[in-house]
């Protein structure tokens, strides 16, 4: 045999040699990873890493090159993952000793936590759905689901939630909605734009789902909601048109399938009442909510009482046109017909007049929906929140 064959088949021989050798050393490496998981497992089963901070190996190997990962904090803290994950988390369920020690573990490793990383642990997705089932032109045009979507946002801000805002706008995209709810693709759900027999928040309630409306279906509403003092509002709306004189009282109200139109509907009534006038059926209509619905609505109600005095229109869009068919029939606002609306969106300060109002707090109801339904994540025993906001006559032109 050459010279050149002899050293051929001795490097292959070395290098079957040092494969083999490669081989047990991973084996080795595999069966101590697993010694160290078990561990690990039962150090925290006793409590051993959480409540006192040590670390079993002072200094355990960093893959070259690789992303830190709770694991390999974990590891270095001497503590559980679940541990690490309530640090990242801000839980209080936790001693000071082993927080410092996962921080100090975070610092050393550059350790970025990450979402996903974080729901294998916690069996939970840190995202949250905003279900709106209304169509886009709704969502565009309507200045209350823009302020409840800031309200939300800014409470989510700085606690590593995702928001994932959702339309319902037809069955498909119901059933995809109750596919991603069985497969509890989020933790939790915030409900706005709620109708009386809308399936969608039983669904929620039977899935066990945490759930809080932006609304209500009903004033006896098992699940958590926020909404404002509809029915004082309207009332206090409707005195003020008397204050000023107005016998005449029209009402477009909203749809009466929601909580929120019916109880609006509800204080003019009382406040009429209130005043020893009548209700009377030809002086309320009902609109959607959309300028174009209330423009009808008004037309209509010029026809049946051309003396009507005042319109309480029950949100501020309709209110706007209302505005525009008074005018389009030469009717003077305030001076003929004086007209209130509900909500004082951004849209109230630039109608012709400037509308007179009722302020509902709705930034504030967004915010408070999002921190009531983190609530009931974390603390999935709670009662129920049932909060009901108060709201302020805000006085201009159009009164």
């Amino acid at each position: 045999m050459s010279g050149d064959a002899k050293r051929e088949s001795t490097g292959r021989g070395q290098a079957r040699q040092d494969s083999r050798e490669q081989v047990a050393h991973r084996e080795q490496v595999a069966r101590g990873e697993q010694g160290t998981r078990e561990g690990h497992g039962r150090h925290e089963e006793h409590g051993t890493h959480e409540e006192h901070g040590t670390r079993p190996h002072p200094e355990p190997a960093k893959a070259t090159g690789s992303r830190p990962t709770i694991k390999t904090v974990a590891a270095l803290a001497g503590v559980g993952r679940t541990t690490v994950s309530r640090v990242v988390n801000g839980s209080e369920l936790v001693s000071e000793k082993a927080r410092e020690a996962v921080l100090s573990a975070i610092a050393e490793l550059g350790y970025v936590p990450n979402s996903v990383a974080r729901g294998l642990v916690t069996s939970r997705t840190n995202a949250v759905a905003l279900v709106i089932p209304e169509s886009e032109s709704r969502l565009g045009s309507e200045p209350y689901f823009s302020a409840v979507i800031r309200g939300v946002s800014a409470a989510l801000a700085d606690t590593r939630t995702q928001l994932q805002l959702t339309l319902v706008r037809d069955q498909a995209e119901r059933d995809q909605l109750t596919q991603s709810v069985a497969e509890r693709r989020v933790d939790g759900v915030l409900l706005v734009s709620v109708h009386e027999h809308d399936a969608l928040p039983g669904l929620l309630e039977s899935a066990g789902l945490p759930t809080v409306l932006a609304g209500r279906r009903r004033e006896d509403d098992p699940l958590s909601y926020v909404c404002a003092d509809n029915r004082g509002g309207a009332a206090t709306a409707v005195r003020h048109l008397l204050d000023r004189g107005r016998r005449r009282i029209a009402t477009v109200a909203g749809p009466q399938d929601m909580e929120v139109g019916r109880g609006r509907l509800r204080g003019c009534q009382e406040a009429l009442m209130e005043a020893g006038i009548p209700t009377e059926e030809h002086l309320v209509a009902v609109g959607d909510f959309t300028e174009e619905g209330a423009r009808t609505a008004m037309r209509s109600l010029l026809e049946r009482a051309p003396d009507l005095d005042a319109v309480f229109a029950a949100s501020d869009l309709m209110a706007a046109g209302v505005l525009l068919e008074l005018r389009a029939q030469g009717r003077r606002v305030p001076e003929d017909v004086s007209v209130v609306g509900f909500e004082d969106s951004y849209l109230a300060r630039h109608t012709n007049p400037p509308l007179t109002t009722v302020r509902q707090p709705t930034e504030e109801i967004g915010g408070t929906i999002a921190r009531t339904l983190l609530h009931e994540i974390e603390n999935p025993a709670v009662p129920r929140t049932r909060l009901v906001l108060d709201t302020e006559l805000v006085v201009r032109e159009s009164s």
